[in-house]
């Protein structure tokens, strides 16, 4: 029997390095890229002391066009009066933006506690997903509106809020963080691995 690795050896030696590059990107843009964020007083503007935390995953799907969210908040100093992401900040990591989804908070979204979670998936092309302003202020369409958020969030410039009744402005907030590099790379990577096995499927003899 062939050994599997000459097999993939041989196959990736036909890739030219263009096609090789088109089938990364690719399979990088295609799929869906998750975000972390991590929320606490002291990533508030201005900074507070508050006890509070929070984390959670938000997805986004470029060929969907949701908005996967899933978090969870603790410890919080008064009861929750909104949640939402903030966009563009006009630096990575830092200062404030508007509301660019549902105000005052998310569809089903835990008010007057102190602890919870949350999840939900926002379709981005339909008017319940987006503030209405910042819909108008960038573009004006559903779907240019979704561009400037992608562009935000893979560039550190959104953040997710959770405003209380003792901080208005949000007790605390959370920047949505830019995947590693190394993760994207491992998405093209898998995406290679997939095409290996269908070209080799069945061409494996004694």
């Amino acid at each position: 029997m062939k050994n599997n690795g000459s097999c993939l050896s041989k196959f990736l030696a036909t890739l030219s390095i263009p096609l090789l590059f088109a089938v990364l990107t690719i399979n990088v843009q295609a799929a869906p890229i998750s975000y972390f964020v991590t929320m606490n007083g002291a990533n508030e503007s201005p900074v507070n002391a508050s006890p509070g935390f929070g984390s959670g995953v938000i997805t986004y799907d470029a060929v969907a066009h949701t908005l996967s969210l899933g978090f969870s908040f603790s410890a919080l100093l008064s009861g929750t009066t909104a949640a939402h992401i903030h966009a563009a900040t006009p630096t990575p990591f830092s200062g404030t933006a508007g509301v660019a989804t549902t105000t005052p908070y998310f569809a089903g979204f835990p008010i007057g506690v102190t602890s919870g979670s949350y999840t939900n998936i926002l379709d981005l092309t339909v008017a319940g997903s987006w503030n209405a302003s910042y819909v108008t202020a960038n573009g004006g369409t559903f779907a240019s509106a979704e561009i400037a958020l992608a562009s935000a969030m893979s560039t550190g410039r959104a953040y997710l809020n959770v405003h209380t009744s003792g901080f208005p402005g949000g007790e605390i907030r959370g920047f949505l963080a830019v995947p590693e590099p190394s993760s994207a790379a491992l998405i093209g990577v898998g995406g290679l691995a997939l095409a290996w096995a269908r070209a080799s499927s069945g061409r494996i003899t004694a």
